[in-house]
């Protein structure tokens, strides 16, 4: 994925104040609480100072300055569960800066609003068909839902501080070009002037990259931190989180899952390669082998309710990207030695039927099943389902603002 683009500093005294190491300590300083509440929820003070190893009184500062600056805001005393009085609650706001997420699919579009605490707020979406269109048609379309969710964010008390965008393609690392998007027929695609320019700094990311910290994000068990996650959609993704970080490789493009050659002699791909694991998986591909045309509208509804009635053709189909599935999967479990994997996107609506075959197929491959664990590798549904990379994006927009404290601080712009 790509790396997150830094708002350009203004000129004068206030840069040159910015350049000192003090100043650029106490942005650290601040940073870390506003994470620390973004990822506990309500704390006391002195809760925030054993968290991040300050003393309660630099903590304090630190505080009254987050409140004056709209924040945080302070809440009763909660329960510390120790002797003594207990300390007022601190909390992120639910109003002032938000983060915007936005994704552009083969067959929507969608835009979000996700508060300091990560709420969604605000969502706008349109069912459109957007294989082989102009990029400069698609980003007009999306640049005004991002205009209805701006507006809508700022009645319910929000304003804009940052912008990411999740696109089914290779993303340069450091700027906005899609080089490739084979679902969408994109290539070498510069964004930057096609984006909205009134949300704030914005940055473009691989949709599966953006699921899979969304799936690393809303999880709460410790040991859960290192798994492959699929964007299983009409093309299929993937990204690798080890040891909570995003595993990207050397040029920002790992994950291209979906292009992995399960059967060298199969059907011609998107892509241009022969086999490819969207070819017998992808979205498309399983409503075709199950007899369902693809078209506008057409999702997954129809091939879920024959699968449920457990109609031969459609168990098949979905069976058959199972097994495809487990195949492609086989040499990422071998090679990483993952806790999990999870399938996300819309495929995951099937996972009754999807995911065992898949089970068994990694079963018969991995050395997790060779060499004798007494427990198989977990494979399971992402709960989050299509809308990980949304999310995804709003989150790591609200997380990026809150790397840059200042920007926050800084009085807002009329609206």
């Amino acid at each position: 994925m790509t790396q997150p683009v830094s708002p350009s500093r203004p000129d004068g005294p206030a840069a040159q104040q910015a350049t000192t190491p003090q100043f650029a300590m106490r942005q650290q300083n601040l940073a870390r609480v506003l994470h620390t509440l973004a990822a506990e929820g309500s704390l006391s003070r002195a809760a925030v100072a054993t968290r991040i190893g300050l003393t309660r009184a630099a903590v304090s500062t630190l505080v009254e300055e987050l409140l004056r600056g709209g924040l945080l805001v302070e809440e009763g005393p909660g329960r510390s569960g120790s002797v003594g009085r207990p300390g007022t609650q601190l909390r992120l706001t639910d109003r002032g800066p938000c983060g915007f997420g936005a994704e552009v699919g083969v067959d929507r579009l969608a835009v979000c609003a996700a508060d300091l605490r990560g709420e969604i707020r605000v969502r706008v979406e349109r069912e459109v068909r957007n294989q082989q269109r102009e990029p400069a048609a698609v980003l007009a379309e999306l640049r005004a839902l991002a205009g209805r969710a701006r507006a809508e964010a700022v009645r319910v008390g929000l304003r804009p501080a940052g912008l990411a965008v999740a696109v089914p393609g290779l993303v340069t690392r450091a700027g906005s070009t899609v080089l490739r998007a084979p679902n969408l027929g994109w290539r070498d695609v510069e964004l930057a002037g096609l984006l909205p320019t009134d949300l704030g700094p914005v940055t473009v990311h691989n949709e599966a990259s953006l699921g899979g910290l969304a799936e690393l994000w809303s999880r709460t068990e410790p040991a859960a931190d290192s798994f492959v996650y699929v964007s299983a959609q009409i093309g299929i993704g993937a990204s690798i989180v080890v040891d909570g970080h995003l595993l990207a490789g050397a040029h920002g493009f790992g994950g291209e899952l979906g292009h992995v050659p399960v059967r060298p002699e199969g059907p011609v791909c998107g892509c241009g390669g022969r086999g490819c694991l969207e070819t017998y998986a992808g979205e498309e591909a399983v409503l075709r082998a199950a007899g369902i045309e693809p078209g506008p509208g057409v999702r997954l509804g129809a091939l879920t309710a024959r699968c449920e009635a457990d109609e031969a053709t459609a168990l098949r189909a979905v069976r058959r990207a199972g097994t495809a599935l487990g195949i492609a999967l086989s040499g990422a479990v071998n090679l990483l030695d993952p806790r999990q994997v999870v399938i996300g996107g819309t495929l995951s609506r099937l996972a009754p039927w999807l995911l065992p075959p898949l089970r068994r197929e990694l079963a018969r491959r991995t050395t997790v099943a060779a060499g004798g664990r007494p427990t198989p590798l977990p494979v399971t549904a992402s709960p989050l389902g299509p809308d990980g990379p949304l999310r995804g994006a709003a989150g790591l927009a609200v997380r990026t603002a809150l790397d840059q404290p200042a920007t926050l601080l800084a009085p807002a712009l009329p609206h």
